[in-house]
């Protein structure tokens, strides 16, 4: 699979505070019936923006966010926590988000956003909680440089496993970039034989 490579991103955030964000309450179980990506950011937090009748809640930070300036998600400590299911991250990309910022990011749910072009980003409780009481703070965050620069002169650096990073700046999952890799495969394999 492929996606927008992800270099420099400069955009506002949208912070939902709550600790322990499972991804049931990311994405429904009832919305895991499909094997497409397309579509599920409408289900993103759905019982979080809407009511019982499909109206929109009020209270939900997520409705009337403009995508096109907000695609980063601080969230409470352990966000992704619960089952295993890749439905999540796609539903947030879906909805617009490219990467996100917490201060404990549940290891399954931060495999499955790196192999689909989402940056789960970790920093200490200190940034944490000024980022989570700074709801739409601008920052810029340089994958290439792994550097979150938060416009008021600070700048935090924050780990990405390498393979993971290639990949995200290359704009593949996984198995892309394997294929990418068929010419050079290609021309060893001539060498060899």
């Amino acid at each position: 699979m492929s996606f927008e490579p992800f270099g420099t991103l400069v955009s506002r955030t949208v912070v939902i505070s709550q600790k322990n964000i499972d991804t049931d309450q990311i994405i429904p179980a009832r919305y895991l019936t499909t094997t497409s990506r397309e579509g599920l950011g409408q289900a993103a937090f759905y019982d979080w923006r809407y009511d019982e009748n499909g109206n929109p809640l009020n209270s939900s930070p997520l409705n009337g966010v403009n995508v096109d300036t907000h695609k980063i998600l601080v969230a409470g400590s352990n966000f992704g926590c619960g089952s295993s299911r890749e439905h999540a991250p796609w539903a947030l990309t879906d909805f617009g988000f490219r990467a996100v910022i917490s201060s404990d990011i549940a290891d399954i749910f931060k495999s499955n956003s790196l192999k689909n072009g989402l940056l789960p980003i970790i920093v200490d409780e200190e940034m944490h909680s000024y980022l989570l009481k700074n709801p739409g703070a601008e920052l810029t965050i340089d994958l290439e440089k792994c550097e979150i620069d938060l416009g008021n002169g600070t700048s935090i650096d924050f780990e990405v496993e390498a393979f993971a990073r290639r990949c995200l700046l290359d704009g593949v999952d996984p198995l892309g970039h394997l294929l990418n890799q068929i010419p050079e495969i290609e021309k060893y394999e001539e060498r060899v034989q």
